[in-house]
Order: structure tokens, then sequence, then C-alpha cells
């Protein structure tokens, strides 16, 4: 399984950095993120939104970036959006299309069926759910053409549409969403931004905890949360053992099995360890 615009297997940092500020999108394509995602919504100020536009325009009339450029473009069925996509979709730089406060599966289908792209095929896309609607609706935009290849959370609106204070109250949205990307054979999806780029410590216990609920990966705002992130996701020592030792069970031996230690090994429990090989071996 590949990310949502055919990358490396499982990328795990995404770099957020505005469009309107092209040396911090320079620097972010070389900070050592998997994918750097160039921001025109949140991040940009209205009277800036134009310029933004423009200048990651030019930056995506050429591909050979060092990684894949994402843009997360501004909320669908505004004017912007729409002259976002019409712009810069079929760029050869593009490698996939964000698209914010997705409520419905309609706004998928509609946008990959009339978006043109730099190759064969619909430019990719990546759902952000970031309302209660678009939580009920998970599955269905998660499934509702082949050209999405991702969706995950955009936590801060999430918790102002829900009034949710505590942070655990977030974790049955965030369950829904890993189920309805695995249902929809999409990869795990990536959690969304801590947003105190101080609190590393914070930052790695938010993402142990996002990892027990099934994500794989996370969208960072600071080339500081890098490192901590992917410290978080990387399978440790006893893991990549574990792994190991299933994987050389499963070739030496077709079938259910149980190993030594007692532990019980089935096609599931090998194709995660499979999973976690390539998570050690993605770079």
């Amino acid at each position: 399984m590949t990310d949502p615009a055919g990358t490396a297997p499982y990328p795990l940092t995404w770099l957020y950095a505005p469009g309107d500020r092209p040396r911090v999108v320079a620097r972010a394509l070389t900070s050592g993120a998997d994918v750097v995602i160039v921001d025109l919504e949140d991040a940009v100020a209205p009277d800036r939104k134009d310029y933004a536009r423009a200048a990651t325009a030019d930056l995506l009339c050429e591909a050979g970036h060092p990684v894949p450029v994402h843009v997360r473009v501004n909320p669908l069925g505004t004017p912007r959006a729409e002259r976002d996509v019409t712009v810069l979709a079929a760029l050869p730089g593009l490698a996939a299309l964000r698209l914010p406060k997705v409520t419905a599966p309609e706004q998928i289908v509609h946008l990959a069926e009339t978006t043109p792209a730099s190759a064969p095929g619909t430019t990719p896309l990546h759902a952000l759910l970031e309302s209660a609607l678009g939580i009920e609706r998970a599955h269905a935009i998660a499934a509702a053409h082949p050209s999405l290849r991702g969706i995950s959370l955009g936590e801060s609106d999430l918790r102002a549409d829900l009034g949710v204070r505590e942070d655990a109250g977030l974790d049955w949205c965030r369950s829904r969403v890993v189920v309805a990307a695995r249902a929809a054979g999409l990869s795990p999806p990536a959690q969304s931004i801590h947003p105190d780029i101080r609190d590393l410590e914070g930052l790695a216990a938010s993402c142990a905890r996002g990892r027990t609920l099934g994500f794989l990966g996370r969208a960072a705002i600071h080339p500081r949360q890098l490192p901590v992130i992917e410290r978080a996701y990387l399978p440790t020592e006893a893991e990549l053992e574990q792994a190991e030792t299933v994987v050389k069970a499963a070739t030496a031996q077709q079938g259910a099995q149980a190993l030594q230690d007692g532990t019980f090994i089935d096609a599931a429990v090998v194709a995660a360890a499979q999973r976690t090989l390539t998570l050690v071996r993605r770079t």
C-alpha cells in the first residue's frame, strides 16, 4: 500500500507551510518531512490568497521536488477553491490536492470528475473531515471515488464544531476515521497537527495515543516536530525483532502456527509484521 500520491510506502511526517511564504516552503522541502503541504487556506490571510496561489503555481510549474508536494486549497464550493483547483491541478509538480471541510461524498465525485490532471487519470485527492457531518459520513466520503487516496481529521475545526474541550472527547471521531479509511481500502490516516510547537513532550504523548488508535504518522506545523513524530511511529527494537521472527516463521511454514514463545500467528499477524518491516526500511 502506498500513500495518497504514490510516494514511498507509509509516509510518517507531513509538514504544512504557508503558501504566501515561498522561502518557508523552500525550507520545508529540505526539512526531512516525507510530504510537504503548501497551505492556501487557514495559514494565509484573505488579502494574501491570490499571491499565495500564484507563488504556489510558480513552485509547481516543474516536477522533481525533494519530496511530494500537496496543496491544501480553500474550502470547496467557494470561488477561491475553484480558482485554486483550476490553476494548480494540472501542474507537473503537484502530487495531490488536500480538500478542507469535506462534508459529503458528492463533493469528492464532482471534483474528481471535473479536475484537470497533469498525468492520465485524475489528480489524487485527500479529504479533511472537520465537522460532525463529515464524521457521520466518513466511510461514504472515503469510498466516494478512486481518486480519493486518503482521509484525515482537521481537529481544530472539529473541536469547535462539537464544543469539545478535553482531548479525549475526540477519540470516538478519531477511531471512526481510522475504521472508515480501512473499510474503504485507504492507507491509515495521519494524525492532525499538535498546535503547540514548544510542547514536544505533549506531542510525543499524543502521538503514542494516536498510534494505539490506529493512526500512522502525523501532520506538523514546524520542522522541530518532525523527529518526535518519526520516533513515535517507527517500530521499537522489540517490535522489529518480533516482526522478523513472525515473517521468518511464516516463510518456513505456511498457514497458522504457534511460535516457540506461544504466540499464535496467522495471515493477519504476518501482514502486520510485514508492515512493520516496511516502516523500518522506508528510507
